[in-house]
Order: structure tokens, then C-alpha cells, then sequence
């Protein structure tokens, strides 16, 4: 498991607004639309199969939130066997179920509130849109067993459950009927890192000014660190997972850096490092889309740029067939950039480039079938290390351990 990648609280409500477009709904947004997109936009990423005949068309303003007792009957997800223990595997081991709301109670918590003049973090909207997100679920939207306090709960992630809840166990239903009626395709990579992806990246400027931890976004480590209460699908492969995840992570970053009204170059250079280890994935394999050449930049036609091509290349990446070369091919891509840390750089660039290089190699190393030898474990331990401290990194040591990690994974 990696050791740099903090994990955050929310999968949002909203998905983006059509297949290639912009993602333009990933972010939190006023009370007063919870539910109106959710479902609409899912329709353009799943075509619906037939809806049997008793079912409605699904209607995403009315959908209620029904709570996780609604899914937590013995003979549902609160039962005790593998497959009907969701509900307990939430309620019991998951981060999200009591913790970020817990968080805001903390004494940390109320030194960043009084930072940003916050008179309660228990209660603003700026801490609980990610530790607390039914909070802003309108009354109108709320069933008879919503409860506000229950955390990041089961339809924070799958989608509110009125619409779906009596019928999604039938047989004569189809996956696809499911995601119609409002059930969210978590199986779908891209919208699963889209569902994820805000409230465990995007840290606005002045939160992280006032004390706030920064947030890296790491699909398949963060799906790996998450109590397990699915099943994958059988063509799931970490590498694609990887990919996909930093794709969408790129895509926010570029969009968090055009609407900031002030520079950061933490930021900036957060940006920079990942537009870095994306193109040096440009043209591995065909079946690899590839972000395109980025130029580093920071200006807001780059930043346009680089979130449309992020966007296309995490949409595409999802839905391929993912060839089983391709995982080793990107982890000798990535180890071998030894001469991006040979010459000195000023700035924190080289360290921030570290820093994503190591979770990539982190995840790309586990996708290896057969795996590699203990020795580039204990390597990539040595690159964590290394990479631990920004202000104290240094390039050409990092440099000089990257190339016996490369030559560990020679045949």
C-alpha cells in the first residue's frame, strides 16, 4: 500500500454531463439541484436496456434519500453471509460511515474554522459538503429513514434510493435497467473515479491555507484501501484503474487551477508533475489514448487544454479492453525517467514529480503478473523514503535509486 496518498471523505451526487463533454457537474453544488443532474447525466453514459413493464421512467428532481437502514434487512445488505453483508462491512469498518463527520468535532477542525472565520465546521457548508454531504439534501428529498448524521452512506456513493430500492433485486432486470432507475455504475471506472474524485482531491486554496492536508487523488489505492463490500467485475485490471483515476485527477486540478482567483504554486506544481507522468505514457500502445502534449504553462488556455484532453483520455481509458502488456510497459515507462532528475530544477517541481511517480509505481508494481521480485519492493520503499519531504527532496539521489529500481525490473 502506498504511504503519500491521504484518504478524503465524499463521492459526490452529480456525474459528469455526457460522455466526452466537459465533466461540468463533478463539484458541490447548491441545495437546491441535489438530484436534478445525478440521473440525467447518468443516461448518457448507460444506454437502458428495455425497463419492464411495470417500471417507470425514473425521474431524478423526486428521487428521495431512504437512508442505509433501507438497505440494511438481514435479508438484504445487513445479513451475515459474503455476499448480503454490505451494510455491516459499512457500518463497521468503512472510514466513511462515522469518521468525516467525527473529524469536524476534532480540535483541528476548529483551528482551521477559525482561520476562515467559520463560527461552526460541524454545520458550514465549506466542511460538510465532503465530511457530512446529507446535510444539504433538501427536506423534500429526505425519506422517512433519511438521517442526516450517518455520514458518507450508502447513497452517497450509489445514488438516492427511491427510484431503485423495491425493484433492483428483481431478475427480470438488467444492469443497465438498473443505472436508469437511478443506480449508480460504480462498475464503470470513469464514472467511479468521477463519483470520488472531488472530495478526495479538490481542496480549495484558502482551506488549504488554513490548515487543511492536501488531497491525492489514487483510484486503485484508494479502491484498495476501501473495506471491500463489491466484487469487481472479471475484466477489472488495477493498471486500467490507475490510469483512469490520474486522468480524472489531472482533469480537476486543471479545472480547480482556472477558477481559483490567485496563483498557487503548490498547486501549479501539483499540476505540472501529473501532466508530466501522463505524457510520458503518450504513445506506449495504441490501445492507450494518451493525453496529448500538455505545455506546462500555467495559463488558462493550458489549463482548458489539459482538462479536455484529461477528460477524453480517462473516458476512453475505462471502456477499453485492456491489454495484459500494457501494465508492464508503463511501469518500465515510468521507471525509466532517471535523466528527468539528473539535471537541477529550482522550485519544488522535481519533488512533486517524485511524489506522483512513486504512488504510480507503487500501483503499477502490484498490477504485475507474474509479480516482481521482493528486491524492487523493498527499492520502491527506499523511493517512497525519498520521496517523503518536499522542501528536503533531493533530485539526483531520488535519480540514482530510480535507475536500480529500473534494473530490478530488467528480464
Amino acid at each position: 500500500m502506498s504511504k503519500l496518498f491521504n484518504l478524503g471523505h465524499r463521492p459526490l451526487d452529480q456525474l459528469p454531463c455526457g460522455a466526452g463533454a466537459l465533466a461540468c457537474s463533478l463539484r458541490p453544488r447548491p441545495a437546491a439541484i441535489w438530484g436534478a443532474l445525478g440521473l440525467v447525466t447518468l443516461l448518457a453514459l448507460v444506454a437502458p436496456g428495455t425497463l419492464p413493464a411495470q417500471s417507470a421512467a425514473p425521474t431524478g428532481v423526486s428521487a428521495k434519500y431512504l437512508g442505509a437502514p433501507s438497505c440494511a434487512s438481514s435479508s438484504c445488505h445487513g445479513g451475515g453471509g459474503e455476499h448480503q453483508n454490505q451494510h455491516l462491512v459499512w457500518s463497521l469498518k468503512d472510514y466513511h460511515s462515522q469518521r468525516p463527520v467525527a473529524t469536524l468535532a476534532t480540535a483541528r477542525s476548529r483551528q482551521i474554522a477559525d482561520a476562515l472565520h467559520l463560527s461552526d465546521p460541524t454545520s458550514d457548508a465549506r466542511c460538510t459538503t465532503c465530511h457530512a454531504p446529507l446535510q444539504a439534501v433538501p427536506a423534500g428529498l429526505r425519506g422517512p429513514g433519511f438521517n442526516a448524521a450517518e455520514g458518507v452512506t450508502c447513497e452517497s456513493c450509489h445514488g438516492p434510493a427511491e427510484n431503485w430500492l423495491r425493484a433492483h433485486t428483481r431478475h427480470d432486470w438488467s444492469h443497465a435497467d438498473r443505472v436508469f432507475a437511478g443506480l449508480r455504475d460504480l462498475s464503470n471506472l470513469y464514472v467511479r473515479a468521477n463519483t470520488c474524485v472531488a472530495c478526495h482531491q479538490t481542496v480549495e486554496l484558502p482551506l488549504l491555507s488554513a490548515g487543511h492536508p492536501e488531497l491525492t487523488f489514487e483510484l486503485d489505492g484508494q479502491s484498495a484501501a476501501e473495506p471491500r463490500h463489491w466484487q469487481e467485475a472479471t475484466n477489472w485490471n488495477r493498471a486500467q484503474t490507475w490510469y483512469v483515476g490520474q486522468a480524472v485527477a489531472l482533469r480537476e486540478l486543471s479545472w480547480q487551477l482556472g477558477r481559483e482567483p490567485q496563483s498557487d504554486p503548490h498547486l501549479i506544481a501539483r499540476w505540472q508533475a501529473l501532466a508530466w507522468l501522463l505524457q510520458k505514457l503518450n504513445g506506449l500502445d495504441p490501445a492507450l489514448p494518451g493525453v496529448g502534449t500538455l505545455a506546462s504553462a500555467a495559463t488558462p488556455d493550458n489549463f482548458r487544454t489539459a482538462q479536455r484532453a484529461a477528460d477524453t483520455a480517462a473516458l476512453t481509458a475505462a471502456t477499453l479492453n485492456w491489454p495484459a502488456t500494457l501494465a508492464p510497459a508503463m511501469l518500465a515507462r515510468l521507471a525509466g525517467t532517471t535523466a528527468d532528475f539528473a539535471t537541477p530544477v529550482t522550485g519544488e517541481l522535481p519533488a512533486r514529480q517524485a511524489e506522483r511517480l512513486v504512488l504510480a509505481l507503487d500501483r503499477l508494481l502490484l498490477a504485475q503478473s507474474p509479480p516482481a521480485p521482493p528486491s524492487a519492493s523493498d527499492k520502491l520503499n527506499e523511493l517512497f523514503k525519498a520521496a517523503q519531504s518536499i522542501p528536503d527532496f533531493e533530485p539526483a539521489g531520488f535519480g540514482v535509486t530510480l535507475g536500480q529500481f529500473a534494473g530490478i525490473l530488467q528480464p
